[in-house]
């Protein structure tokens, strides 16, 4: 039995949340919940966002769900992850079948570093404006260099591609080029290659069939796996983790929606999708292709979907049809 923290958070968080462990009850996995609260209802209610106690459960924990914040969102997501040193952050660019995607064969991985860059938030105002300092580390750059090699290598990919600005940030980003280079003379059977941030933009657009696993910094990475989400039919499809050495959150990424809360129409492929990927990361393996397959197969009929997927079911009739297609 796993031990998982559950955060529901706010707004269609709930809703997602309440859907994906309904689903999850179909599995031949058990799960111990232990639920705490973080996100901006909990802070009107108490004027904090993320409790000494919800990072106490996610600590003892094996892997943690959440699933929204709004306002708060910097205050719970970007503080765990460097209370726990959840050093990756993992984004799937993987296209469904019965969505809105612009290509229908992508399949590609963006690993960002989830700790560092600009989002240390180490900013101040000066007499001419403002300016804000971007931390790269050797130890951070080579960490999840090793992590991109290492999953490409668990996951059968072939290739691992360093996204970057060298050609301008000379010294933190030539620094994290140079990493990407040193760790992969580990690697001597994958593919590699390194791209400048702006074109990797642009063939995102033009070529996105080209990635397979991406590995690049924090700001970039950030932006890059909200462009990907596009090519494959927006957040709502879009799960992601954060992992680090000991523990793993995973949440989807289209956050709290208030305008959409509390209608029962979102979207709750993300989170499901957020669900297989810490069934992964327990190497459950079966049970997670069991999950995926059977929210491929609701996607594909197309019959009870979502609104944004042009159906007409509600959060929890799709989740009950994603949970029919496990108990057939």
């Amino acid at each position: 039995m796993y031990k998982i923290a559950v955060i529901p958070g706010d707004g269609i968080g709930k809703e997602v949340m309440e859907a994906t462990l309904h689903i999850l009850e179909a599995l031949d996995v058990e799960f111990d919940y232990q639920f705490a609260e973080a996100g901006d209802e909990y802070m009107e209610k108490t004027g904090v966002a993320l409790p000494p106690e919800t990072v106490d459960i996610v600590k003892n924990s094996q892997a943690c769900l959440f699933g929204a914040a709004g306002e708060s969102a910097a205050d719970v997501i970007v503080k765990m992850r460097q209370e726990l040193d959840l050093y990756v952050n993992l984004r799937p660019v993987k296209s469904y079948p019965g969505t809105n995607c612009l290509f229908d064969n992508l399949d590609f991985v963006i690993v960002r570093e989830n700790t560092e860059g600009l989002y240390i938030g180490r900013e101040e105002y000066t007499d001419e404006g403002a300016t804000a300092l971007r931390v790269i580390t050797r130890k951070a750059s080579e960490r999840i260099c090793k992590f991109a090699f290492e999953y490409a290598k668990k996951t059968n990919r072939s290739k691992v591609t360093a996204v970057h600005k060298a050609n301008v940030l000379k010294k933190t980003d030539g620094l994290f080029k140079k990493i990407f280079y040193k760790v992969a003379k580990g690697y001597p059977d994958m593919e590699l290659d390194d791209r400048y941030v702006d074109a990797t933009a642009m063939f995102f657009i033009t070529k996105p069939e080209m990635f397979d696993v991406i590995v690049t910094t924090n700001l970039f990475g950030d932006i890059l796996s909200d462009e990907g989400a596009g090519l494959v039919g927006g957040l709502g499809l879009i799960p992601s983790a954060n992992i680090g050495e000991n523990q793993g959150l995973f949440e989807p990424v289209h956050g709290s929606a208030p305008s959409h809360a509390g209608k029962g129409t979102a979207n709750p492929s993300a989170m499901i999708l957020s669900a297989v990927l810490m069934l992964d990361y327990l190497e459950e393996h079966e049970e997670a292709r069991r999950l995926e397959d059977a929210l491929v197969a609701v996607l594909k009929e197309g019959k009870v979907v979502t609104v944004d997927l042009n159906g007409t079911a509600s959060t929890m009739e799709m989740a009950q049809e994603v949970r029919r297609k496990l108990e057939v």
